[in-house]
């Protein structure tokens, strides 16, 4: 073997060569390395920036359509509600107008002469009850008398001339009644118009 002091020097110059020709090659091996490393990092960062705009729109996606849907459940909860009163106003204006025609006969006989005191009293006792009832489910008597004809609530049967100096198209007499729940009519006041 031979020693490190007997190595000649131009020995040691070929045994150095080597290693001063890789190390050049070593430094420029990190350079490549970190070019290549920031060309890697910059296309994964280009890469989570497209992930995160994918994600961000599909997020706002599906707040869209949340939205709509919640939009959509509040109309449609509306909408049941709305039908639910008019189905129920329905109900109770077509059973009020079967029973009008009863309110009608006891108007007749409490107006109508009579020698019994007890029977007149039970009569208007029970035409009491019934208007408190059409009272509880808004069921509204129809003003007429005296007032301006008006078609969407009163109709009209016969004119004749006005008597005491009342307008033309004022409502002289009232032959029936009519009665509307809210807006709507669930019979018509029958009347005598004014020329």
């Amino acid at each position: 073997m031979m020693d490190e002091a007997n190595i000649r020097p131009e020995e040691a110059a070929e045994t150095t060569t080597p290693e001063a020709k890789t190390a050049p090659k070593a430094e420029k091996a990190p350079a490549k390395e970190k070019k290549e490393t920031k060309k890697d990092l910059e296309a994964q960062l280009a890469a989570a920036k497209a992930e995160a705009e994918k994600a961000r729109a599909e997020a706002d996606e599906a707040k869209d359509r949340l939205l709509r849907t919640a939009a959509e459940y509040d109309n449609f909860r509306k909408r049941s509600a709305r039908e639910q009163d008019a189905a129920f106003g329905g109900g109770v204006a077509h059973a009020v107008g079967k029973i009008l025609t009863i309110l009608d006969t006891l108007e007749m006989a409490e107006a109508a002469p009579t020698a019994d005191e007890n029977f007149k009293k039970g009569v208007t006792l029970t035409l009491e009850k019934a208007k408190a009832a059409f009272e509880a489910l808004k069921v509204e008597e129809i003003p007429a008398l005296g007032l301006p004809f008006d078609p969407a609530v009163h109709n009209a049967v016969m004119q004749k001339p006005a008597e005491n100096g009342e307008e033309s198209g004022t409502v002289l007499q009232v032959f029936q009644k009519g009665y509307k729940l809210g807006d709507k009519v669930i019979r018509h006041a029958t009347v005598i118009v004014a020329e």
